[in-house]
């Protein structure tokens, strides 16, 4: 499937990953901004998006630790076929993100009567507090999107075997991806009940 990257000079992929980074901040600046347009109604299926979300991002999560554990042991078969599935789940969970966004109004932690504020009787009941669900739900995002442009150019070194720039990068970068991976499950399970 990744063959065709792998055939790809370095500086085009470079120039390729930035665009695909900025076309996503992007795409996902304007679904996430108040304004973008919802439809009347939304498709039951809509709200099982997030769960997916989060199931494919606690697949990730795993992946990378199983991968991180292969590559210890030498073996690097499995690390690559890990890895590689942990793109491919990435990649399904970003075109899954952006339909649920597209479509569904935007959920509010706290909100549980859905009148899209969180008063006073609302912030009693809260699981933790705002503040900690904002920090943890701004530290993914932000991390996120920071982290995208290396987790490509790390993949890419990986399938081409420029093993220096992939180990480099790479430990730098994976740290990030596992905490983003584990956040994005701690967002949802925190988050479901006002779904």
């Amino acid at each position: 499937m990744f063959h065709n990257i792998a055939a790809i000079p370095e500086k085009k992929f470079k120039k390729i990953t930035w665009a695909i980074t900025i076309v996503v901040f992007i795409l996902v600046s304007l679904i996430k901004n108040p304004a973008f347009p919802k439809p009347q109604s939304i498709p039951n299926f809509i709200y099982l998006l997030p769960l997916l979300n989060a199931t494919l991002n606690g697949a990730c999560f795993f992946l990378l630790l199983a991968s991180l554990w292969s590559i210890k042991k030498g073996n690097v078969s499995a690390h690559r076929n890990l890895n590689t599935t942990a793109m491919i789940l990435s990649m399904i969970f970003l075109l899954s993100y952006v339909v649920f966004h597209v479509l569904a109004p935007e959920t509010i932690y706290g909100d549980s009567n859905k009148d899209h504020l969180v008063d006073d009787v609302e912030m009693r009941f809260l699981l933790v507090p705002r503040s900690v669900y904002l920090f943890i739900l701004f530290s993914h995002i932000v991390l996120a999107a920071l982290i995208l442009p290396f987790i490509l150019q790390t993949f890419y070194y990986g399938l081409n075997r420029m093993d220096d720039k992939h180990r480099a990068i790479s430990r730098k970068i994976f740290p990030l991806w596992l905490y983003v991976a584990a956040t994005g499950v701690i967002v949802y399970v925190l988050v479901s009940p006002y779904y």
